[in-house]
C-alpha cells in the first residue's frame, strides 16, 4: 500500500499521489508560491497570474527532469521538496516573465537527460464524499481514445507506453527519469487531491483530466480555494492558463481585455488554449457544509443524497 504525499500550505495539509505520479510537482508549486504575494491578490490581477505562469515553469522543468517511476530510479522527492530548494527556485521569480527556466539541481539529484514525453490526453477524474465522512478523489486514464483499441473481459487496455519519454538517454549515456524499462510504471500527470485542515478534518477534494496540463489545471483551483477562498463553482470557471516551456495557452474568451493586457505589459503573450480541457470535480467542507462544482466545460455534474 502506497502512501498518499502531504505537505501543509497556509492553513491546510494538501495530499497527492507520490511519483510516478505528478503530485509531488503541485506540492512543489504551492511551496513556491508561499514565497510570493499571490494570496493577497486575486483572479483579476495580471501580477497574480504572473506569479501563477511563473511557479507552473518551475514545477513542470523539475518534474519533467526527475520524476520517474521510483521502482526504477531515484527520484529526489525529499530535495525537490527542501524547503531552501524550493526558496532557491522561487527566487527566480521576477517581476516580468523572462526566458523559461531550465530543471535546477535539488539535493540528491543524480544526472538526468532532458524528457521526451509526449502525454496524450483520455482521462476522467471524479471525487464521492459519502454518508460516513470517507472520500475518494480518483483520476483514471486509458491514454488516447478508447486506450490501445482492444479490450478484455470487458476493459479497455491502456495505451500508456505513449507515457514514457521517447528519447530515453543523452549523448553521454545519462538516462531520462521517464525512460522506458520492462514493468516500469510510465510518469503520470494524473494527481488527485485530498485537502484537511490542520485539526486532519476533510477540507476539499479535487482533480481534472487533462494530460499534461492537469498539473496547471489542479494548481489554479487550489489556489483559488486555499489562497483566494473562492467557493468552488468559481475556483473551476476561473480560466485556464497552461505554461509548460516557452508556450502559454490560455481560455482567452474567458479572460478581460484588462488581464490580457495586463499580463502582455508583464512579459506574458497568450496563445488561445489548445488541447483537452479541463474537466474537474471538486467537493469542499467548509462550516460543515458540503459543496461541490463539476466543470462546466464538460458534462459533469453534482449530484447529492
Amino acid at each position: 500500500q502506497t502512501k498518499a504525499l502531504c505537505r501543509p500550505h497556509r492553513a491546510f495539509l494538501v495530499c497527492v499521489p507520490p511519483p510516478p505520479s505528478s503530485g509531488e510537482g503541485l506540492l512543489q508549486a504551492l511551496e513556491i508560491l508561499e514565497h510570493t504575494d499571490i494570496a493577497s491578490r486575486g483572479p483579476d490581477d495580471p501580477k497574480a497570474w504572473l506569479e501563477f505562469i511563473q511557479a507552473c515553469r518551475l514545477m513542470y522543468a523539475d518534474r519533467d527532469r526527475y520524476v520517474g517511476d521510483p521502482d526504477f530510479v531515484s527520484v529526489p522527492l525529499q530535495g525537490l521538496l527542501d524547503p531552501a530548494y524550493v526558496a532557491s527556485r522561487a527566487a527566480l521569480i521576477g517581476d516580468v516573465a523572462g526566458p523559461p527556466p531550465v530543471a535546477g539541481t535539488p539535493p540528491g539529484a543524480a544526472p538526468r537527460a532532458p524528457d521526451a514525453t509526449a502525454e496524450p490526453g483520455g482521462t476522467s477524474h471524479f471525487v464521492v464524499v459519502d454518508s460516513d465522512g470517507d472520500v475518494v478523489s480518483m483520476t483514471t486514464s486509458v491514454e488516447s481514445v478508447f486506450g490501445s483499441g482492444r479490450m478484455s473481459h470487458g476493459f479497455v487496455l491502456n495505451n500508456q507506453l505513449t507515457d514514457f519519454s521517447f528519447s530515453p538517454v543523452e549523448a553521454d549515456g545519462a538516462q531520462a527519469a521517464n525512460a522506458v524499462d520492462p514493468r516500469k510504471r510510465p510518469r503520470s500527470s494524473m494527481s488527485p487531491v485530498i485537502v484537511l485542515d490542520r485539526k486532519g478534518r476533510f477540507y476539499a477534494a479535487l482533480g481534472s483530466p487533462g494530460g499534461p496540463a492537469i498539473l496547471a489545471f489542479n494548481l489554479k483551483v487550489l489556489v483559488a480555494l486555499l489562497d483566494w477562498d473562492l467557493p468552488p463553482d468559481k475556483a473551476v470557471a476561473l480560466p485556464n492558463i497552461v505554461t509548460h516551456g516557452a508556450s502559454v495557452g490560455a481560455e482567452l474568451d474567458k479572460m478581460s481585455p484588462a488581464l490580457v493586457a495586463g499580463l502582455a505589459s508583464l512579459g506574458v503573450t497568450l496563445r488561445a488554449g489548445q488541447g483537452e480541457d479541463s474537466g474537474f470535480h471538486v467537493v469542499t467542507a467548509k462550516g460543515g457544509r458540503l459543496r461541490g462544482a463539476a466543470d462546466p466545460r464538460r458534462e459533469g455534474v453534482v449530484l447529492g443524497y
